[in-house]
C-alpha cells in the first residue's frame, strides 16, 4: 500500500488510541496483574504499552504487548534523587515514542520522576490505580489526587461500583476485585490437570505462598509439606516469576511456574497461599477451597483479608508457625472438603472490566481534543 492509499485507509479507520501502563515493582505481582487485568479488556479497541518496573516483563510480552523496563528502586544502586532523575529522562523518551492518550500508574504512590516526566509531556489523561486496605496506622506519603483525571480504587470481595467527585473535576472509582481472567477462561479440573502434566487421579495440594523476597517462607512451607503428605497428597509448589531466591524443596515436590496462574487453579484440590490481593480474588473466582497464610509483615492487611474470603468460601487461616498450628489448620481444611458449601452472597468480580471502560473513555475523549 503506498502512502497516499496508507493516509486514506487510517483516515476510514483511524488507529486506536494509546494508553500507556507503568506498573511498580512490589513485594510481588500485584501492580502487574492489575495493569494486565486492564489492558486484556481493552483488546482491540486500544493499544496498550508497558514502562514496567517489574523484572518479569517476559510476562507482558508473552500476552502480546509491548513493554520497556527500567530497574525499581529496591534494586537500584542510585540514590533517590538520581533513581527519580533517571527515571524522568526514561519514561519522557518513551512518551515521545508512543505518544499514549492515557497513562495508567499502577502503585502505592506516583513517584516524583514519574510525575515531572507527564508535566514535561504535556500531560495526557491521568489514572492512578491504587488499591487500599492498609493496616490501621500505616504511614502514607499524602498524594495530591487532583492531578489525577482518574483514581481507580481494585476493591476487596464484596466491594461494589461507586464513584466521587474530586476537587481537580476528575473522579474516585471504587471497583469489584480485579482478576486478570475471566470466569470463562479457567480450566475445569480435568483440562488443568491435562495442561499441567498431573494425573487424573489422587489428591493435590498447591503451594504458592509468594515469592519470599519479604518473608522467609522455607520453615512454614517444609512444615505444611509433611503435613500434606501425611494425609496422601501430592505437592505442587508455585515459584514466582519475580523471585530472588528459591525455596528448597523436598524430594517428590513438583516445581511450577505458570502464568497467569488463575487459569489452572481448579487442578487441585486445596490451595496454600498467602493472602494478596490477587490470589484471594482469584481463589474465589475459581472457588477452590484453601488454607491462607497471611504475611502480617506488609502495609496491606492481609490478616483482615483472609477472613473476608473464609466468609465468602471454604478457607481456613493461620498463620501456621508452629506444628500444632499447621496440624490445626489442615485438619480443619480437609474437614471442609467435599461438604456443600454455599457462598453467602453472589460477589462480583467484574472490577478489571468496569475500570477498562473508565480508562478507555478518558482515552477517547482526549483523542477527539487533539
Amino acid at each position: 500500500m503506498n502512502d497516499l492509499n496508507q493516509v486514506h485507509q487510517d483516515s476510514i479507520d483511524p488507529p486506536h488510541p494509546c494508553i500507556l501502563f507503568f506498573n511498580v515493582n512490589g513485594s510481588g505481582m500485584g501492580h502487574l496483574n492489575r495493569c494486565l487485568s486492564y489492558a486484556r479488556r481493552l483488546h482491540g479497541r486500544a493499544r496498550p504499552v508497558f514502562f514496567s518496573l517489574a523484572s518479569a516483563i517476559e510476562l507482558i510480552e508473552d500476552m502480546g504487548f509491548e513493554a520497556d523496563y527500567f530497574v525499581s528502586p529496591y534494586w537500584s544502586a542510585s540514590s533517590t534523587f538520581s533513581w527519580n532523575s533517571e527515571l524522568a529522562v526514561r519514561l519522557g523518551m518513551m512518551l515521545e515514542r508512543v505518544r499514549p492518550d492515557v497513562i495508567v500508574f499502577d502503585g502505592t504512590w506516583p513517584f516524583q520522576g514519574f510525575l515531572a516526566a507527564c508535566k514535561a509531556y504535556g500531560s495526557p489523561a491521568l489514572v492512578w490505580s491504587n488499591r487500599g486496605l492498609l493496616k490501621a496506622g500505616t504511614k502514607t506519603v499524602p498524594v495530591d489526587e487532583s492531578g489525577f483525571d482518574l483514581v481507580v480504587q481494585p476493591g476487596e470481595l464484596g466491594a461494589t461500583e461507586s464513584e466521587t467527585v474530586l476537587e481537580g473535576g476528575g473522579k474516585r472509582m471504587l471497583v469489584p476485585p480485579v482478576c486478570v481472567l475471566e470466569e470463562e477462561e479457567l480450566l475445569d479440573r480435568a483440562a488443568a490437570r491435562d495442561a499441567l502434566g498431573l494425573a487424573q487421579s489422587g489428591r493435590f495440594v498447591l503451594f504458592t505462598l509468594g515469592p519470599g523476597n519479604l518473608k522467609d517462607v522455607a520453615e512454614i512451607g517444609h512444615g505444611l509439606i509433611r503435613v500434606f503428605e501425611a494425609a496422601g497428597f501430592k505437592i505442587v509448589w508455585v515459584r514466582a516469576p519475580i523471585s530472588v531466591r528459591d525455596v528448597e524443596l523436598p524430594a517428590g515436590v513438583m516445581p511450577l511456574t505458570v502464568y497467569p496462574l488463575a487459569r489452572f487453579l481448579r487442578a487441585f484440590d486445596v490451595v496454600v497461599s498467602a493472602a494478596g490481593y490477587n490470589t484471594c480474588c482469584e481463589l474465589v473466582q475459581a472457588g477452590v477451597p484453601a488454607l491462607l497464610v497471611p504475611n502480617a509483615g506488609l502495609a496491606d492487611d492481609q490478616v483482615r483479608r483472609a477472613h473476608m474470603v473464609a466468609e465468602a468460601m471454604p478457607a481456613v487461616v493461620s498463620a501456621c508457625e508452629t506444628d500444632e498450628q499447621r496440624e490445626i489448620a489442615v485438619g480443619e481444611l480437609l474437614g471442609m472438603l467435599g461438604a456443600s458449601h454455599v457462598k453467602n452472597v453472589a460477589i462480583p468480580m467484574n472490577g478489571a472490566s468496569l475500570a477498562a471502560e473508565a480508562i478507555l473513555t478518558l482515552a477517547v475523549t482526549k483523542e477527539r481534543m487533539q
